[in-house]
Parts: structure tokens; sequence; C-alpha cells
């Protein structure tokens, strides 16, 4: 009994040192990428009328900053838009196993949207699949930088990932960021 308790506290021991002698989890280099994103947004933007309602001008005000550690960027934004006015909370990170990006959004109409990512050059592509009216669609939203404070946007839908239809499109500008006030 007393070699048995001895072997285990031992074993204890030395798992805690190979513990403490990890290294911190550290994030990927891609996500620097991000960095684009973060700031005050305001989106601007037309819907067209189709299978998600009616068309029209929606807007969306965003804050989006890093999240403690650096892994993921938070966005909480508020939006008007021909089926109504609501609030959204988005997480962007990266998947580095599957080597992209990844978006979490989920807005206060219920919606829950999970989007992979990709980056070329200046333009970044999210795609993902949606349920409507009990058919699989594939969806595409492209945001294309054209400064350091403006992108521009599309969201396309597709029934088999072929034959793409605009759904909306617009453009994001940042606001410029706040003087420190000098003493």
């Amino acid at each position: 009994m007393r070699y048995t308790c001895a072997v285990l506290l031992v074993c204890i021991l030395v798992a805690g040192a190979a513990f403490a002698q990890m290294d911190k989890m550290k994030p990927a280099p891609e996500l620097k990428k991000l960095d684009y994103f973060v700031g005050n947004w305001t989106s601007v933007g037309d819907v067209k009328a189709g299978p998600m309602g009616p068309g029209g001008k929606t807007t969306l005000h965003e804050h989006t900053a890093w999240m403690e550690g650096k892994f993921f960027l938070v966005t909480h934004a508020n939006y008007t838009s021909p089926m109504g006015s609501g609030t959204e909370i988005a997480f962007l990170g990266y998947d580095a196993e599957d080597k992209v990006y990844t978006y979490d959004e989920f807005d206060s109409q219920g919606e829950a949207v999970h989007a992979k990512g990709t980056v070329d050059g200046d333009t970044w592509t999210w795609t993902n699949e949606m349920k409507m009216g009990g058919q699989t669609m594939k969806t595409r939203y492209t945001e294309k930088v054209l400064s350091p404070t403006a992108y521009s946007y599309k969201f396309e839908m597709s029934p088999d990932g072929t034959n793409w239809n605009l759904v909306m499109d617009g453009k994001d500008t940042k606001a410029a960021a706040k003087a420190l006030a000098k003493p």
C-alpha cells in the first residue's frame, strides 16, 4: 500500500512538472490578418427581393475587438433590414487544423451562421450551407478590401454551388479612430 501511494505521488509530481513546462498555446500567425476588421464599422447594403424576404435597404453598426488571448475577434452589432431590426454577436477565428478561417454568428431573430473562410490577396470568401424550406442552399459571402477603412461585399446563394443568385450587396466603412486628448 505504501509503495502504491509513493508511485502514485511520483507520477503526479512528474505529470505536474511536465505540464508546467508545456508552452502556453499561442494564436496562429494567420489570425493577424483579422486585425483589419478591428474597430467600429457601418454597413449600408441593398437586399434583393427573393426567397429570404422583401428587398430594401439594410444598415448595420458593429464594434469588433479581440477577445482576451487574441484567438478570436468578437463582433457586437445592431442592424435594421427589410425583415426587421435586431442585434447579433459573431466570433471570427482560425482553424489551424483545417487551415481555414471560421465565422460563427448568432442573432436576435434566432438565426445561427457557421461559415468557413479563405483570403486571397484583398478578397475574403466565406462559405456555408443553410436550410430553406427543406432545401439545402449553399451561401457565399465575399468581401473585397477597398482601403484600410472600407470594403465592398456581396452575399450570394445557390442550390447547386454552380449558379449563384445575388441576395445582398453593399459597403462597410470603418469609423476613424478617436484621437487621444493631449494634456
